[in-house]
């Protein structure tokens, strides 16, 4: 253990412009929130194939962090940049999209399974344990038969944007909960 006291965040979803606004990024989407909230800009960072910038919130140093990998890919940036910065397993927070969640909820927990989820499992498989905290953002199911797989890749409806809008800003908060106050005190705001 390398006793860091820095936070690692990193926001799960694929790079470019065609998947930006898609259910399976809204990860990327709420570390971008968070780096507007403490008036910092992303850019590519010299190690890891990743765009990342290091801010604090609540007084402790973050490196809020996007791969630029694709989502089943995600596990090697990850894991470049914790090296990098020295940061521990138990100091990295990932937040990815939940199907089985309801659109707008959270639910925040350390370590889990991956749920078919690759970029869970390319980051534990990166790790070699899935002992990290992770922000749980509801997308909600696809209606009726639609394939798990197709629906994540859309965007949001635009009846959706004022819930998309909502979990955003929440996943947000989560984030900041979870580095100032710790897993309890959020999972009791967040997890009802």
């Amino acid at each position: 253990m390398t006793q860091s006291s820095a936070w690692l965040v990193v926001g799960l979803g694929n790079p470019g412009p065609t998947y930006a606004f898609t259910r399976h990024n809204i990860g990327a989407r709420v570390v971008d929130e968070l780096a507007s909230r403490t008036g910092v800009a992303l850019k590519r960072h010299k190690r890891a194939l990743a765009d990342a910038a290091e801010t604090h919130i609540a007084g402790r140093k973050v490196i809020l962090t996007k791969p630029l990998s694709y989502m089943n890919e995600s596990g090697g940036p990850t894991k470049a940049l914790a090296t990098f910065y020295k940061i521990d397993i138990d100091h990295i927070i990932v937040l990815h999209d939940e199907l089985d969640i309801d659109l707008e909820a959270i639910r925040v927990k350390l370590g889990g399974g991956d749920n078919g989820h690759n970029g869970l499992k390319s980051v534990r498989s990166a790790f070699g344990t899935g002992d990290w905290f992770r922000v749980r953002l509801g997308i909600g199911r696809p209606p009726g038969r639609q394939d798990p797989a197709d629906f994540v890749l859309k965007t949001f409806s635009s009846a959706e944007a004022d819930s998309v809008a909502t979990l955003i800003s929440s996943g947000a908060d989560a984030v900041e909960s979870l580095i100032e106050h710790g897993l309890v005190p959020t999972q009791n705001r967040f997890n009802s």
